[in-house]
């Protein structure tokens, strides 16, 4: 009934867009009847998960390609001619940890499979994530020869935790074969977010958008304002191209900093867009960034999601790959998760996965079926979602 209510609500309040080169477009709301719902299950582990890191995290990346699990073989065929193949590139994992231990969790086929490991051993590999002159606990993006932190940590505009005064873009040259080897050369661009602000604490996103990759973080102006900035380089220079800050969407509102959900084609039109939360906990909005021209326009923004407070460092949204892809993350309250379908550019709630207690640590995406929450209360949770 509470999510009838704040659908009416919606409807009947007063849109107000800020940009004033962005056009909202009118969407029609989700259906109001109640979506269908799986349990998540907790898993059993012998610690109190205090981090997560899902897929493509410098962390799962690390572990998945050490050696610390066995080799990844595709599931067994009913023909028994045809012997299991190794599975090619990085298996995707989840990891975490807490006092006193740590675990990594992988797909066997249709089955979870958990792999103890040593606390500090995962703490190794997280060290890896803040490189030499990031602002401390901060975490690189990575895409390739690409990689993007924030740099220069600053008590300025409030002193959030973890804001910084730069944001460091270095991408890897391309070196030509020789019988002699070479040092790879590197170019390093650190941006500035501009006159009386700050980046906030939160980690860089790397993805293509208009058809080149781009560099995606967040700025505050002040405590109570944020916006996302999205940095590529100069497409008319082949040589000497340099980075800088080519997008940015208006102040947004909010208790915390804008967060980056995720970025996929998740209307289906092929581009990738951005969806992101503004707010605190409990008073989260979902908003779609489509990037176009060299601007960022708001397409919709819908009420009752939940999104990291000010300093949490959890990602508490994961994208399910899919033709499009949806969003997996916390509804207002993080009591339960939805699975929503944004096809079309309006969210659709597909599903819905209730939690034994509020989500904490992140939220990842093992596969399209398998979802995998960090609960406050130290536990894991995994939910299987129907194709």
């Amino acid at each position: 009934m509470c999510d009838r209510r704040a659908a009416l609500a919606a409807l009947l309040a007063p849109t107000t867009l800020r940009a004033p080169t962005a056009l909202l477009a009118l969407v029609a709301l989700p259906a109001l009847a109640e979506p269908a719902s799986v349990p998540a299950e907790p898993l059993d582990l012998p610690f109190r998960v205090t981090a997560m890191r899902g897929p493509g995290s410098e962390v799962a990346l690390a572990v998945a390609t050490s050696g610390l699990l066995p080799v990844a073989r595709a599931g067994a065929s009913a023909d028994p001619k045809l012997a299991p193949k190794a599975i090619e590139g990085p298996r995707p994992v989840v990891v975490v940890w807490g006092e006193g231990g740590g675990a990594v969790i992988h797909l066997d086929g249709e089955s979870l499979r958990t792999t103890l490991v040593g606390a500090e051993v995962i703490e190794g590999f997280a060290a890896a994530e803040s490189p030499r002159g990031a602002v401390p606990g901060s975490r690189m993006a990575q895409d390739g020869p690409l990689s993007a932190y924030l740099t220069g940590p600053t008590r300025a505009l409030g002193g959030a935790p973890g804001q910084a005064a730069g944001l460091t873009i270095r991408e890897r040259q391309p070196v030509g074969v020789t019988a002699e080897p070479r040092t790879v050369p590197v170019t390093t661009k650190t941006l500035t977010p501009g006159p009386d602000q700050v980046f906030a604490g939160r980690a860089p996103r790397i993805a293509q958008l208009d058809g080149r990759p781009a560099v995606i973080a967040v700025t505050a102006q002040g405590a109570a304002e944020s916006s996302l900035v999205v940095a590529t380089k100069d497409s008319s220079k082949e040589k000497g191209a340099a980075w800088s800050l080519t997008a940015r969407t208006p102040p947004q509102a909010g208790g915390a900093p804008l967060s980056v959900a995720g970025i996929a084609a998740f209307s289906g039109a092929g581009a990738s867009e951005i969806a992101a939360v503004r707010a605190p906990d409990g008073e989260g909005v979902l908003q779609l960034w489509r990037s176009g021209g060299g601007a960022l326009s708001l397409s919709g923004e819908w009420p009752g999601y939940a999104g990291p407070a000010a300093g949490e460092e959890a990602q508490l949204a994961a994208v399910l790959p899919g033709d499009p892809p949806a969003l997996v993350l916390p509804r207002a309250g993080r009591g339960a998760l939805a699975v929503l379908s944004l096809k079309g550019g309006a969210p659709v709630e597909r599903l819905r996965i209730p939690l034994p207690a509020p989500a904490a640590h992140g939220v990842a995406a093992l596969s399209p079926k398998r979802i995998l929450v960090g609960l406050s209360d130290g536990r894991l949770a995994a939910a299987t979602v129907a194709p």
